[in-house]
C-alpha cells in the first residue's frame, strides 16, 4: 500500500505527462461522439419509445436482453441504452483515474462534473421513455449530451502532453479573438438546441424546399397560407400536415446556420490574421471550417432526400464535432493568448527586442 501510494504521488507530481490517461479521455470523447450519433439514429428512425420501459427492456435486465431480439426500432433504443451505459462505465473509471493520478485538483474537480452529468444525462434518458417522450425533456437531454461531450474533450485538451509543455501565453492588447471565440461557441450551442428543438417536434421537413422556404425567403405563416402548404405538402411531397410552429421552428434553425456561418468565419479569419503561424490555432481553425462547410451541405441534403435517418443523423455528429472543434479552439486561444494592458505588451516587446 505504501509502494502504491508513492507511485500515485509520483504521478500526481508531474500532470499533463500521464500519456495513457489523455489516451482515455480522448477514447471516451470518441465514444461519447458515437453514442451521439446512436441517439440520433433513435430520432431520426422515429425509434424513442420502441423499447417502452426503463431500467429495464420489455421486462428483462438490460445487459442480458438476447441480441434475437434486437429487431427493428429496438435496435435502435436498446442499442443507445447499451453504448449510454458503456460511456457512463468509461466515465467513472475516468473520475477515478484522474482522481489518483492528476495533481491539479481543477481538473480533478471536472472528472467529478464529468462524472455527474452522465449519471443525470442518464436519468433525463429514462424520464423521456416514463413520461413518453416530452418535448421539454427530450431537448434537455440532447443539449447535456453535447455540454457532456465538450467536458470530456476539456479533459482531453487539458491532459495533452502539448497543453502542459506549451509555451508561454503571447501577451496581446486586445482580446477581440477571445470575444469571437465566446461569441462562436455561443452561437453554436444554440443552434444545436434549435436543431434538437427541431428533431422532437418533427419540425425537420415543416419546410420541405431548401434554399427557399415554399417558394420564398420568407414564407407568408398566416392560417390561409399555412392551409395552402398543407395541401402542397399532401400532393407534391406525400408529406404530414405542419402548423405555423413547427414552420417557425424550422426557419429559426436555418437563421441559426447563417449565424454560426458569419461568427466562425469571421473567428477563423482574425485567427488566419493575427495569430496564423501558430499551429495550436490554425489547425482548429481549419478543422471548424471544413466542419462547417460539410454542415452546410449535410443541412441542404437532409431536407432534399426527405430527412433519409443516415443523412440527418450524419447531421446531428458532424454537428457536434463542430462543437467540440469550436471548443478546442477557444480553450487554446485562452490558453496561448493573455490579454494585458497595452502597456504591458509594449515592455515585453522592448525586453524582446533589448534581448534580442
Amino acid at each position: 500500500m505504501t509502494v502504491q501510494h508513492c507511485d500515485i504521488e509520483k504521478t500526481r507530481n508531474k500532470p499533463g505527462e500521464n500519456i495513457w490517461l489523455h489516451r482515455y479521455a480522448v477514447f471516451l470523447a470518441m465514444a461519447t461522439l458515437f453514442l451521439i450519433v446512436a441517439g440520433g439514429m433513435v430520432t431520426s428512425t422515429g425509434s424513442g419509445l420502441a423499447v417502452p420501459d426503463w431500467p429495464t427492456t420489455f421486462g428483462e435486465n438490460m445487459f442480458t436482453f438476447a441480441p434475437s431480439k434486437w429487431v427493428g426500432g429496438i435496435f435502435y433504443e436498446h442499442g443507445h441504452r447499451l453504448i449510454a451505459a458503456t460511456v457512463g462505465f468509461l466515465t467513472i473509471g475516468l473520475a477515478l483515474w484522474l482522481w489518483l493520478c492528476e495533481s491539479r485538483s481543477w481538473l480533478r474537480g471536472l472528472g467529478g462534473i464529468a462524472l455527474l452529468a452522465v449519471i443525470f444525462q442518464g436519468i433525463l434518458g429514462g424520464m423521456t421513455v416514463r413520461f413518453q417522450l416530452p418535448t421539454e425533456i427530450s431537448v434537455f437531454h440532447a443539449c447535456l449530451a453535447q455540454t457532456f461531450f465538450c467536458i470530456v474533450v476539456s479533459i482531453a485538451v487539458f491532459t495533452s502532453p502539448g497543453w502542459k509543455r506549451r509555451p508561454e501565453a503571447i501577451k496581446i492588447s486586445r482580446g477581440f479573438v477571445h470575444k469571437m471565440c465566446v461569441l462562436m461557441m455561443l452561437v453554436v450551442f444554440i443552434q444545436l438546441l434549435l436543431g434538437a428543438l427541431m428533431r422532437h417536434t418533427e419540425s425537420g421537413l415543416a419546410v420541405p424546399d431548401f434554399p427557399l422556404a415554399y417558394g420564398k425567403v420568407l414564407p407568408d405563416l398566416s392560417p390561409i397560407a399555412v392551409e395552402g402548404y398543407n395541401q402542397e405538402r399532401a400532393f407534391a411531397y406525400f408529406l404530414p400536415p405542419v402548423t405555423v410552429r413547427q414552420i417557425v421552428f424550422h426557419l429559426l434553425h436555418r437563421l441559426g446556420a447563417v449565424l454560426v456561418t458569419l461568427t466562425l468565419l469571421i473567428t477563423t479569419i482574425a485567427i488566419f490574421r493575427k495569430h496564423g503561424k501558430m499551429q495550436p490555432l490554425r489547425r482548429p481553425a481549419i478543422l471548424a471550417l471544413i466542419f462547417l462547410f460539410l454542415q452546410i451541405g449535410l443541412g441542404a441534403w437532409t431536407v432534399w432526400s426527405g430527412r433519409t435517418p443516415w443523412i440527418a443523423t450524419v447531421h446531428v455528429a458532424v454537428g457536434a464535432a463542430t462543437l467540440a472543434t469550436c471548443w478546442v479552439l477557444t480553450l487554446r486561444v485562452y490558453g496561448y493568448l493573455q490579454v494585458v494592458k497595452r502597456e504591458s505588451v509594449t515592455t515585453s516587446m522592448a525586453i524582446a527586442g533589448a534581448t534580442a
